[in-house]
C-alpha cells in the first residue's frame, strides 16, 4: 500500500495491489452528499472526476464514511504487455457496482 496526503488539501490518496488489479481510493471531507455519474455540462468547472473514473476503471464505486467523510474507489486491472504483432484489449469498468457489460 502506498498513501500521501496534500498539504493544504484535506483528502487522502491510497494505491494498492489487489491480486491483479491496481486500486486507487481517495477519501475527502466533503462527504455532505456522495457523488453521482452524470453527463457534464461543457462550460461547468466541476462534475467530471466520475466521468473519467468510469471511462478509464474496470470497477469503481463510492462509499460513505465517518461523517464528513466519503471514499471514492476504483481498480484497473493489470493487463501483460501484448507480444509483438499482438493487439491490445482496451480497459471495462464499474467497482463494488459490478464489471461493465
Amino acid at each position: 500500500m502506498l498513501h500521501g496526503r496534500v498539504p493544504g488539501r484535506d483528502f487522502l490518496l491510497e494505491l494498492y495491489v489487489v491480486g491483479d488489479a491496481l486500486r486507487i481510493e481517495v477519501t475527502d471531507t466533503y462527504g455532505e452528499r456522495l457523488p453521482e455519474l452524470q453527463e457534464s455540462v461543457e462550460d461547468a468547472e466541476t462534475g467530471r472526476g466520475l466521468v473519467l473514473v468510469e471511462a478509464l476503471a474496470d470497477r469503481w464505486g463510492v462509499a460513505p464514511g465517518r461523517s464528513p467523510r466519503k471514499t471514492v474507489r476504483a481498480e484497473v486491472v493489470v493487463r501483460a504487455a501484448p507480444e509483438p504483432g499482438g493487439s491490445c484489449s482496451g480497459v471495462g469498468g464499474g467497482l463494488l457496482q459490478g464489471p461493465r457489460g
